[in-house]
């Protein structure tokens, strides 16, 4: 059990002692103050990637028509697909910002800043007009609304699992905190629900006002998701910090000049995100394009089942990295996802409904969450508290920028004839390896104490 003297080292020297109300209570609120960031985290999460990956469905069914018009279809796909990633450009900047304010102004401002910053740029989305009622200046206002979203989503889940993983008890930091990823599965479970019947409108209705129905519900969702995070308490961690005035000044340049090299052991560790796009967005547009031929229903079936079975699978995963270590369950995931990835796009290319359900499920339903449910708390606690939000979301939004383009890039590098996604899956399966091996150099912090966490590890 930390004891609030322990914790009080997080910040100061041995021999200080703390002062302020606050002080005392650097350990987090336990299980009960847990479940509760738990549950903010997993709701707040659901709501917003709800806004964040709607874009994705969009973008693979119904953008290439509405915004990026062509006579050589490939192309308007790989334009819809660009605007996709280009939501990942921002999110290193928005990263960045929120993750200095963050570690300045406390952990439960930022996380109401995101998701009114996403629920206005969604909104815009389905008011947008189309490149046939205004020309170019529709897809110039799409990218901006897209922007907006990626720099909401780069202080999402840094916010998310700082603010978890500092109101969770010892030992369990990896269950409390997977519950932000959990959310993010559920939101994109949502994402799909909502766009099923909206794919099944006739042709028509779909492309005149249907697509537009998921971002105008983005309202409520806000709404929802604001009422939630405005209940929840700032962790004591940062409570602590300010009570004592030991806030960073400017918490990047600690960051860099403390522990640089855990931020790049992020940035490549995040490139496992790779797998989730380009299963999401490029394995909808590859499954649904005139080479295969399978329905847009089907797919969008195939991914609210694959992500609703992942729901339940990365706090149990998390769960079990509280247990053996965050680094031998991750390194399995990432393995297993590379041979994975590869069965799956070659399900899609047999056209065979049932194998692609079964590769859906164990790539991203079970694979995938031995790293999904794992990064929220590993990536907080290779951070000290002052740095925390900021290393988290610098380093991760780095490395989730290749994950944005690998749609894009994955058309640019397919091949022809029936092995045509193999190159595709290579890819991927490259991304895997390198997150694998970040991993393997990082330092075991399952066991490390709250108040130790971000300190050079004792020399032997």
């Amino acid at each position: 059990m930390t004891t609030p003297t322990s914790l009080s080292r997080a910040a100061h020297p041995p021999g200080t002692r703390s002062t302020g109300r606050a002080g005392g209570n650097r350990g987090g609120a336990g299980t009960s103050g847990g479940r509760k960031a738990a549950l903010a985290a997993f709701l707040g999460s659901m709501l917003e990637y709800y806004d964040f990956f709607i874009y994705g469905s969009a973008a693979a069914l119904v953008f290439p028509e509405l915004f990026f018009p062509s006579e050589n279809a490939a192309v308007g796909v790989v334009s819809a697909l660009a605007t996709f990633g280009v939501g990942y450009v921002a999110r290193p900047v928005g990263g960045v910002v929120l993750g200095h304010f963050g570690d300045k102004v406390g952990r439960k401002k930022i996380m109401i800043v995101t998701l009114l910053m996403m629920g206005a740029s969604s909104l815009a989305v389905g008011l947008l007009p189309t490149y046939e009622q205004v020309g170019i200046v529709a897809p110039v206002l799409l990218v901006l609304a897209r922007l907006g979203q990626g720099l909401s989503a780069g202080g999402e889940a840094a916010g998310a699992s700082t603010l978890t993983l500092e109101h969770s008890p010892e030992g369990r930091r990896g269950f409390f905190t997977s519950f932000a990823m959990s959310g993010t599965m559920a939101g994109i479970v949502l994402a799909n629900f909502v766009f099923i019947p909206v794919a099944a409108l006739p042709e028509d209705q779909l492309m005149s006002w249907g697509w537009r129905v998921p971002f105008w519900f983005s309202i409520v969702m806000i709404v929802l998701a604001y009422v939630v995070r405005r209940r929840l308490d700032e962790t004591p961690v940062f409570e602590a910090e300010a009570a004592e005035d030991d806030l960073a000044p400017l918490p990047l340049a600690v960051l860099f000049r403390t522990q640089w090299a855990d931020v790049l052991k992020v940035l490549f560790a995040s490139l496992f995100a790779v797998f989730q796009t380009v299963f999401m967005v490029f394995g909808l547009a590859y499954a649904t394009s005139e080479e295969v031929g399978l329905e847009r229903e089907t797919m969008l079936w195939v991914s609210v089942v694959a992500n609703a079975v992942a729901v339940v699978v990365v706090p149990a995963v998390a769960a079990l990295s509280d247990r053996v270590g965050r680094r031998p369950v991750w390194i399995t995931a990432a393995v297993s996802c590379s041979v994975l990835v590869c069965g799956y796009f070659w399900a899609i290319s047999t056209g065979d409904v049932l194998l692609v359900f079964v590769f859906a499920v164990l790539l991203n339903g079970i694979a995938y969450s031995g790293m999904n449910g794992l990064w929220p708390a590993y990536f907080s606690e290779l951070f000290a508290a002052r740095v925390r939000y900021s290393g988290f979301a610098t380093g991760s939004q780095f490395g989730f920028l290749l994950a944005g383009f690998a749609p894009a890039i994955g058309f640019a590098l397919m091949g022809d004839g029936v092995d045509a996604w193999v190159p595709v899956a290579v890819f991927a399966a490259v991304c895997g390896a390198v997150s694998a091996l970040a991993v393997l150099v990082a330092r075991e912090t399952h066991k490390v104490p709250l108040a130790e966490l971000g300190k050079p590890a004792p020399r032997r």
